[in-house]
């Protein structure tokens, strides 16, 4: 028997939350509802979101998991961004080959973005924790917001490659800034079918430089 908990601007909402990702009916729910949720006054100031309690019957799948490991990971950034000042944003969820993906929509701002990404680095951390500690197995969650994790990942490309064409041009090595592990795998794979240059890691820590030599 498992037991999970969903929230919607309304009973339905939640209802139908509930139903897409556990992929189950209506029927083979026991549904209670917790709290029904109001729109507060004039429908601005106030409002409760509604919150129901679902319990099912049937043996957990890996169907069932994945729909609770992705709850669980929602629910966790969702109460974290509550703690900070933005107004607007909201969380979008979507599970992909046993990955959560968490992009936060309406950070216009960067904040929750920071220098480089590390804001948005700490709140994966501390999702990955959360959710893996719940589900007590190992579990994937990327939090990005406003797509930066894809321009980043763009850019760090466009400047692997400049800075590939400068070794081939000086024959001299160039270094790049400290970046994250994550960011010098993308300079490593970005040039490694050049045939003229080769990469290697500088420093110790987390953070290191990529330094791009000419091959000799």
């Amino acid at each position: 028997m498992e037991t999970f908990e969903f929230e919607g601007k309304t009973t339905e909402e939640a209802i139908e939350n509930a139903c897409r990702q556990l992929n189950l009916s209506k029927e083979e729910m026991d549904i209670e509802v917790m709290e029904p949720g109001s729109a507060g006054i004039f429908g601005l100031v106030g409002g409760r979101k509604a919150r129901v309690k679902i319990t099912t019957s049937r043996p957990e799948s890996e169907a069932v998991a994945e729909a609770n490991g992705l709850a669980i990971a929602k629910e966790a950034l969702e109460k974290i961004l509550k703690l900070i000042p933005i107004e607007g944003a909201a969380v979008r969820a979507e599970q992909t080959d046993g990955t959560i993906s968490l992009n936060i929509e309406g950070d216009k701002s960067g904040l929750l973005i920071g220098r480089k990404g590390r804001t948005l680095d700490a709140l994966q951390f501390i999702v990955n924790k959360i959710v893996n500690k719940s589900l007590e197995k190992r579990a994937q969650v990327i939090v990005d917001s406003e797509n930066y994790r894809q321009r980043r990942r763009d850019s760090l490309i466009q400047m692997a490659v400049r800075m590939g064409d400068k070794v081939k041009a000086t024959h001299k090595p160039v270094t790049t800034n400290l970046l994250n592990p994550h960011d010098r795998r993308l300079v490593h794979l970005a040039l490694r079918e050049d045939d003229a240059v080769d990469t290697k890691s500088r420093g110790e820590g987390i953070l290191k430089k990529v330094v791009i030599v000419p091959k000799k």
